[in-house]
């Protein structure tokens, strides 16, 4: 089996072009997307149009969700940004997705953890800083899906394989579209990235499950372009370098 994980396109058209043409050199059975879609700068409501006409099974995202049920004061910049461009439908369509999507009776799909998206699975963030989170609070999050054999989540833009022991697999693909979401207080004190587009394969050979991840060029200077052009400087920043300097 191989299924192909994307996450976190934020928007970025170019770099979801990119990986969704290299998806299809790898043979590949199925591919998943889990979630925030278009909270970005770039392209939201082109970026919509592209996942929608690849019909994708796709999880809501926390992003995702406050597109429609968060009022515009409440909401960081960018998704305000993406509100005011979606075309009509295209915010309840986001809220519409499935929080969680049983992929099959083994692989369970999530944005964040299994009840929370707005919650990272396998970091968290101590003094500004993101790091592994221990193996106690992995399993407290993970509660009744430590029975599956995987776990696809995203939300913090870090590329990883995590194995739990007694318990699942953990693969995050990475961001497809954003290596740093600059609209967070912290984002300067992120550690640095890159502009690469991530994604990851989750493939089972022999009974065991492990994963190819991939981290491709795209033109991320098109994207970093795109985001000056719309006011957000520093997402400028971040696209064309995978770090935030200036905050």
């Amino acid at each position: 089996m191989r299924l192909a994980v994307i996450s976190d396109v934020h928007a970025n058209l170019a770099a979801l072009e990119a990986v969704l043409a290299d998806i299809a050199t790898r043979g590949v059975d199925a591919t998943i997307n889990l979630g925030d879609c278009v909270a970005g700068p770039l392209w939201p409501a082109e970026t919509w149009d592209c996942l929608v006409a690849a019909a994708l099974p796709t999880v809501r995202g926390n992003h995702d969700r406050w597109m429609y049920d968060r009022p515009d004061e409440r909401l960081p910049p960018v998704d305000r940004f993406a509100r005011r461009v979606l075309r009509p439908g295209q915010d309840r369509a986001l809220f519409d997705l499935p929080e969680v999507i049983d992929f099959s009776p083994e692989i369970l799909a999530v944005h964040g953890t299994p009840t929370d998206d707005s919650t990272y699975l396998t970091e968290e963030i101590l003094a500004g800083r993101m790091v592994p989170a221990s193996r106690g609070l992995i399993g407290d999050r993970l509660g009744a899906a430590m029975s599956r054999a995987v776990v696809l989540c995203g939300h913090s833009h870090r590329q990883s394989v995590t194995q739990v022991p007694g318990g699942p697999l953990i693969l995050n693909p990475g961001t497809v579209g954003c290596p740093v979401f600059a609209d967070l207080p912290t984002a300067g004190a992120l550690e640095p990235r890159s502009p690469h587009a991530r994604y990851a394969i989750l493939t089972r050979r022999g009974g065991r499950w492990g994963a190819e991840l991939f981290a491709l060029e795209y033109d991320w200077d098109r994207a970093a372009a795109c985001a000056m052009a719309n006011g957000f400087p520093v997402w400028a920043e971040a696209l064309a370098t995978g770090s935030v300097t200036s905050v």
